[in-house]
């Protein structure tokens, strides 16, 4: 039996939700964005939806705590809750157990992808990003932060965007596919 891509057309009628999680500097945006584009669903950036004060805070330097998250979380579960007949991939840090079940808690089918990538790749991808609001020097309180999900659910975040994109789907088509008697 060959390998199909999960795409809109083969998932059904069953809506594909995917997180894609990890520190700054994972590449979270780049390969949610791709794998939205490739599932034919929406894309949503949990940066795009940062109270101005987070914002803020972020650029000066300032870790963010559960309080100041707390909020934007919650926006971000309405957004699934509300798209979730459609499917849709979310880009977001998830770093705590906590914060990813408030996101589960809105779409309990929401399947998680760690981006995990080696801390010293992380800095310097950061170092060379420009146009954000993340300071680097932030990166540290993340990795702090950070309870990585089930190693199941880890992908290997510094391998080429194409091929992160493509172990994702490979994981998606295992679960959809029915299981052998």
């Amino acid at each position: 039996m060959r390998d199909e891509k999960v795409s809109r057309d083969n998932v059904g009628s069953t809506p594909v939700n995917v997180l894609v999680m990890g520190a700054a500097g994972c590449g979270k945006s780049t390969v949610a964005a791709q794998l939205a584009c490739e599932l034919g669903c929406l894309f949503i950036d949990a940066d795009d939806h940062h109270p101005a004060e987070n914002i803020k805070k972020m650029a000066q330097g300032t870790p963010l705590t559960d309080e100041d998250r707390a909020p934007w979380l919650r926006a971000l579960a309405q957004i699934l809750r509300t798209n979730r007949a459609h499917g849709q991939v979310l880009a977001c840090s998830a770093l705590k157990d906590t914060y990813r079940s408030v996101l589960l808690q809105a779409v309990p089918s929401l399947q998680v992808f760690f981006l995990k990538v080696p801390q010293e790749e992380l800095s310097s991808r950061l170092k060379r990003r420009h146009g954000h609001f993340f300071d680097h020097r932030l990166l540290d309180s993340q990795l702090r932060a950070l309870e990585a999900p089930d190693p199941e659910q880890t992908i290997d975040g510094s391998l080429p965007i194409a091929e992160v994109v493509e172990n994702i789907l490979g994981k998606l088509n295992r679960e959809k596919r029915p299981p052998i008697p």
